[in-house]
């Protein structure tokens, strides 16, 4: 079963090109689309300097035409709908025909594969089911492969605590802020857990928060990428080597974009990630663009699987932040702090307006009891690397509270 999993399927092509030729034909099928591409037939496009060419599809092309105006199967072949969270604007109806759902799963499957689990696992599966995509996505995967699935979703803590104690899962799934606050949890009570992995997704989180969900849980960690446009979560995963995250070529085209001239970058720099759905039916994709800031690694990894690697998600380029001139990503600054002696994972950024000047607040976590010292050390930090000086404000550990579902790190209150 793990081997026929992490094999490539039949729709492979041996032609790049061709792929890209398939998916465009079905997206020509929409009216919608094709005015959006502006072509007749997939056969315009002869090579990928032709791909490269065609229009990018964004999140609001998506919305003027939701839920239907680009569906590119007949309306009779819809059996599922799931809809965005809306968190930057409209929700957005996504349309899965029962290929999608099957290709869903499979995709599911394998990137759980790749992060260990097989038939003798359980795994608790915490995110949100119904409209989202990441409940049902995750527990159909858990089932492909024989696993058995413990589907809470977000329930309260204390009922977690209690099916973590019952069933023993030896898999977790869920957000990096669940993680942690089920690890701190477990560490309060005293628990040993049995878990050998988390797969954890739907939020950026960095090297120095995974160090601590790594430390409380005592299993290793798996970043896990998707978004519903894509299906959902598990188009990409972590491997155990935990040096960037495979993705599955024969059924996405990925490519990195400079965000602002959208010329197509080589593998090795970080722009921003669009994607091409390969097989998609219900919704397929033509050169997405995710927002997501990455880059394709080069090379093999050493875990010696077939499919290639992105790295993990550097922030999303309409996350930055200006203040005073200068462009800052929250995910430099948390870099900043994981590398800070005494200071913990978790942090907040506050922007606000005093006397007709924005100010810049950092209030992060300390790691263990001290003096201002790390306090001192992040504001010389970010003055010397990111041109910005912060007034630092240290708080005890959980002093920030926690969330099951993502964590809020930008709080601009600036008047505007």
């Amino acid at each position: 079963m793990t081997t026929r999993l992490l094999e490539k399927t039949a729709t492979t092509n041996p032609s790049r090109l061709k792929a890209l030729q398939g998916s465009l034909d079905r997206a020509l099928r929409s009216d919608g689309y094709r005015r959006k591409l502006a072509i007749d037939s997939a056969e315009e496009i002869a090579g990928i300097d032709d791909f490269r060419r065609l229009p990018f599809l964004t999140k609001d092309d998506l919305r003027r035409h939701s839920p239907f105006g680009l569906c590119c199967a007949d309306e009779r072949e819809i059996v599922r709908v799931h809809s965005t969270s809306g968190t930057t604007g409209d929700p957005v109806v996504i349309p899965y025909t029962a290929g999608d759902v099957e290709t869903f799963t499979t995709l599911m499957a394998r990137a759980l594969t790749l992060a260990g689990m097989t038939d003798g696992d359980r795994a608790m599966v915490t995110p949100g089911y119904g409209l989202w995509t990441a409940g049902i996505g995750f527990q159909a995967g858990v089932e492909r492969i024989g696993a058995c699935a413990i589907p809470t979703g977000p329930i309260a803590m204390e009922m977690q605590m209690a099916f973590l104690r019952k069933m023993a899962p030896t898999f977790l799934i869920g957000t990096a802020s669940m993680a942690l606050l089920l690890g701190e949890t477990i560490a309060r009570e005293g628990i040993r857990p049995c878990l050998k992995g988390a797969v954890l997704g739907a939020e950026q989180w960095g090297e120095g928060r995974r160090a601590v969900i790594e430390d409380l849980l005592g299993a290793r960690t798996y970043d896990i990428y998707g978004m519903t446009e894509t299906y959902g979560p598990g188009i990409a995963i972590e491997c155990p080597h935990q040096q960037g995250l495979h993705y599955w070529d024969d059924l996405f085209h990925f490519e990195v974009i400079d965000p602002v001239t959208g010329d197509v970058l080589p593998e090795g720099e970080t722009g921003e990630l669009v994607i091409t759905t390969l097989v998609k039916e219900g919704l397929p994709l033509i050169r997405y663009r995710t927002r997501d800031l990455a880059s394709i690694l080069p090379g093999p990894c050493p875990c010696g699987s077939p499919y290639p690697r992105i790295s993990r998600i550097a922030g999303r380029s309409d996350d930055m932040i200006t203040y005073r001139g200068v462009n800052l990503f929250p995910s430099a600054i948390e870099a900043l702090i994981a590398e800070t002696d005494g200071l913990g994972s978790e942090f907040r950024i506050v922007l606000t307006t005093e006397g007709g000047k924005d100010c810049l607040d950092i209030e992060v976590e300390r790691s263990c009891d001290g003096g201002d010292g790390p306090a001192r050390e992040l504001a010389r930090k970010m003055k010397m690397t990111l041109s910005a000086l912060p007034r630092v404000t240290l708080l005890p550990p959980q002093g920030l509270g926690r969330e099951m579902k993502k964590t809020r790190r930008v709080y601009d209150h600036r008047t505007k």
